[in-house]
């Protein structure tokens, strides 16, 4: 995608995340890749067009302070969507702290444009840290459960 250390975005991802944006209702997404970013946002800036692409690189620091997570390997979030604890209401959770987890184990789901997406284990150990809570929104990137 870089060329020249300038963001060339592909057509197709951008029509994506509009499409994505329309089909949730949120007013922005952003996707990010090392450290650029491309963000479509619902509300255009005065004098740019509906659905205009910015680029900026990603700060350096958090924008918010919050609670360090536990020691171990982050499972991140590989797209927006509302995170899931359990297969479906009243169902035990998938996992919950201090379960011990093999790699490729189903750790929760992430409802994305009206599919279910199963969210695996990257590598077996214990659940050290759920960071998220069941039913709520994640951002693409969010460190979602905490593995040691």
């Amino acid at each position: 995608m870089p060329t020249n250390g300038k963001l060339d975005p592909d057509p197709a991802l951008v029509k994506k995340l509009a499409k994505l944006l329309e089909e949730t209702g949120l007013n922005e997404i952003e996707y990010a890749e090392g450290d650029k970013r491309i963000k479509v946002s619902a509300g255009a800036a005065p004098g740019a067009p509906v659905g205009a692409v910015t680029q900026a690189a990603l700060p350096t620091t958090p924008a918010e302070s919050k609670p360090e997570p536990a020691k171990g390997t982050p499972v991140a979030s590989p797209m927006v969507g509302t995170a899931y604890l359990s297969p479906e209401p009243g169902k035990p959770a998938f996992v919950k702290k201090g379960d011990a987890v093999k790699q490729g184990d189903t750790l929760l789901i992430i409802e994305a444009m009206k599919v279910m997406n199963p969210i695996k284990a990257p590598a077996g150990g214990t659940i050290a840290d759920i960071l998220i809570a069941d039913g709520k929104p994640v951002e693409f990137g969010e460190t979602l459960i905490v593995i040691a």
